[in-house]
């Protein structure tokens, strides 16, 4: 027994003695991070990346190496209790091979391949997992980063040694080869960094790093911060190229996307103005302005707009959104998509006034939705990409301390949410990121709630929610959409006279523009105070066609919204009309199409805050297959629509009555 015993162990210890680099490796202590430059040398169609890792712990999310952003170009990396390899291909999808984390202390060797297919995680040789992936890691400037990430966080605390890339996905049977020193140089070899090549000089402090980059980026605003502009103009946007007549997924005058911004607007009977922000863009050019102005219910004039900033992008994803605080200061939230642009929030100099505004914090923040609650302050509603799009909040009381973000639901590969105020109970509704496929792939329908200022989080039946959600199939779970292979798009979230919610969305067949995926229905789930009633009779032709649901008594609900096909057909956005409910929405008339005859498709209708009756939604128009103006548009209650003026020659101008 002792002799057998003997030998079990000798085995055993010439077995961990043989995993090991060929190196001693080189410390790093999750501050600093190696980048390698220049960054086109690593775009390749296929390619490996390898290293031996040894963690001194492995809580949080870690990167061993990887290029760009998180979810961007690729990563190998730890997060969620898992290794990940996780790879960004064509369309902005991405997805990753997963496996257990290793033991604190002990060198493991890991590699991971992508072959335009498939993604292939390695460890300590062995195929241990793999994941479909079909396309092409897109083309970037990005270098590649070794023991941390672009935005400062998620370094690595532990040892690297061996870290290589090659310019090939390797075959199975050549990455057992990896752990050892090469024998002599492989053709798709681009770098090798061990032990004895990694000097002190090529670490760089990447907290440090970004806060300069963001620094940098937020000085460069100065020459259009607070600077009057001449029009209303809003900015044109595209999403992910189709091979069709059609192409593009969503593409338009987007100057109050998203479904996932808000709000865009803001009733203050204390001045009789609505105030309003929307995305504009510099003259004869696509790049982004945060604009901010407000209507005169008084007058029925417009002042010319306030240029807030110029975001230094034609991402109609870093749209601004608006808050208006007791005493009247008008805040704007500066939104980013991902981590690749800082974000910002501004002040107003002085209450009811957008002649000035002032930075007040440089930060990031993606999906933005800040609600001002006067007793409390903000509570703001984010998405962070930490791993794919996770919802989080932070709270203020002054606008300008905040609260470290609070992750409240982290399923899978993320999400989109709408939400909206009322009184104290702040709710959003959203639906989730299923892996493989991600985004493109969105469904099921979630609601939550929050009625003391963030501090306790509960489902619509009252329910308290253990946070963050992770589960796909969890107590805040309206809908199994997933079982049913419909996709979800959220649209708007209000409350009824007796505060239950109605969530209003878009149930369609798949992600592509065009008839293939119809039929796209308006849906509402309305809770009854004793089950969700799920509701829905209104189509139109694509998943973007985006509107807002008012209710304004309990037999009279209210859409407006592009539900009309526009002169753009199965694009984005399309005709506006307006729609009425004296059921809860068991069934919808239309009682007036609003726009007809337009030369671009409309969209993007959204709601302002305590809506008055003669400013009651805000949309802009832009044609849906290819770049052209976009002029900004209002409506009033009983469905008559003015135009923002596009060119002003004095301070204050009347819309003009379509």
């Amino acid at each position: 027994m002792i002799r057998t015993f003997f030998i079990v162990a000798m085995v055993l210890a010439s077995l961990v003695e043989a995993v090991e680099p060929p190196g001693a490796g080189v410390e790093f202590k999750g501050q600093t991070a190696v980048v390698i430059k220049p960054g086109k040398t690593f775009d390749a169609a296929a390619f490996t990346i390898a290293l031996w890792a040894k963690p001194q712990n492995t809580q949080g999310s870690q990167v061993l190496a990887g290029r760009d952003a998180a979810s961007q170009q690729f990563t190998l990396y730890f997060y969620s209790n898992r290794v990940r390899m996780l790879v960004e291909f064509t369309g902005g999808k991405y997805t990753h091979a997963n496996v257990p984390l290793p033991m604190p202390g002990v060198w493991t060797h890991y590699a991971g391949t992508y072959d335009g297919q498939q993604i292939k995680l390695f460890v300590n040789g062995k195929l241990e997992a793999t994941a479909p992936a079909k396309g092409r890691v897109p083309h970037s400037e990005a270098p590649l980063f070794i023991g941390g990430i672009e935005s400062g966080d998620r370094g690595f605390v532990g040892r690297l040694e061996d870290v290589r890339f090659y310019k090939q996905a390797l075959a199975d049977d050549a990455i057992p080869s990896l752990m050892t020193a090469p024998k002599e140089a492989h053709p798709a070899l681009v770098g090798r960094w061990t032990s004895e090549s990694l000097t002190p000089a090529m670490f760089v402090t990447l907290k440090a790093k970004a806060k300069a980059k963001t620094e940098k980026a937020a000085s460069t605003t100065d020459e259009f911060v607070s600077v009057k502009d001449d029009g209303y103009r809003g900015i044109w946007y595209s999403n992910q190229k189709q091979n069709d007549e059609y192409v593009y997924k969503y593409s338009g005058g987007l100057g109050t996307y998203c479904s996932s911004h808000n709000p865009f607007a803001v009733y203050r009977p204390e001045v009789q103005k609505t105030f309003f922000c929307y995305g504009g863009t510099v003259k004869d050019k696509i790049e982004l302005l945060h604009m901010v102005s407000y209507y005169d219910h008084k007058t029925g004039m417009v002042p010319r707009p306030t240029i807030v900033m110029n975001k230094r992008t034609d991402d109609a994803h870093d749209n601004p959104v608006m808050a208006m605080d007791k005493e009247g200061y008008i805040w704007i939230f500066s939104s980013s998509h991902g981590v690749a642009r800082p974000s910002f929030i501004w002040k107003s100099a002085k209450p009811y006034e957008i002649d000035k505004f002032e930075c007040v914090l440089t930060t990031n923040f993606s999906y933005t939705q800040p609600w001002y609650l006067p007793d409390k302050g903000f509570l703001f509603l984010q998405t962070l990409y930490r791993g794919g799009r996770k919802l989080h909040f932070q709270t203020s009381a002054d606008g300008k301390t905040w609260t470290e973000p609070f992750l409240y639901a982290a399923i899978d590969q993320g999400h989109y949410q709408v939400s909206w105020c009322n009184g104290k109970k702040v709710a959003c509704a959203f639906n989730y990121h299923p892996s493989p496929n991600g985004l493109n792939w969105r469904t099921n329908l979630y609601y939550m709630e929050t009625p003391d200022f963030g501090r306790t989080w509960r489902n619509v039946q009252g329910q308290t929610l253990k946070l963050p959600l992770t589960e796909v199939k969890n107590p805040a779970l309206v809908h199994d959409y997933e079982a049913e292979g419909r996709k979800v798009y959220m649209q708007d979230l209000n409350f009824d006279s007796a505060g239950r919610p109605v969530l209003l969305y878009t149930t369609s067949g798949g992600y592509e523009s065009g008839p293939v995926n119809d039929p796209r229905t308006w849906t509402t789930a309305a809770w009854n105070g004793r089950e969700w009633e799920l509701r829905g009779t209104i189509r139109s032709d694509n998943n973007y066609d985006m509107g807002s649901i008012y209710l304004e008594r309990d037999d009279l609900w209210r859409i407006i919204g592009p539900t009309e096909p526009g002169p753009q057909a199965y694009n984005t956005s399309g005709e506006i009309a307006m729609w009425t409910s004296a059921d809860r929405g068991a069934t919808w008339t239309k009682v007036k199409q609003m726009t007809s005859g337009s030369k671009y498709n409309h969209g993007y209708c959204r709601r302002p805050i305590n809506a008055h009756p003669d400013f009651y939604a805000i949309w802009a128009d832009g044609h849906g297959r290819q770049p052209s103006d976009s002029r900004l548009y209002f409506c009033d209650k009983q469905g008559n629509v003015y135009r923002l003026p596009t060119q002003m020659t004095g301070d204050f101008a009347k819309p003009e009555l379509q």
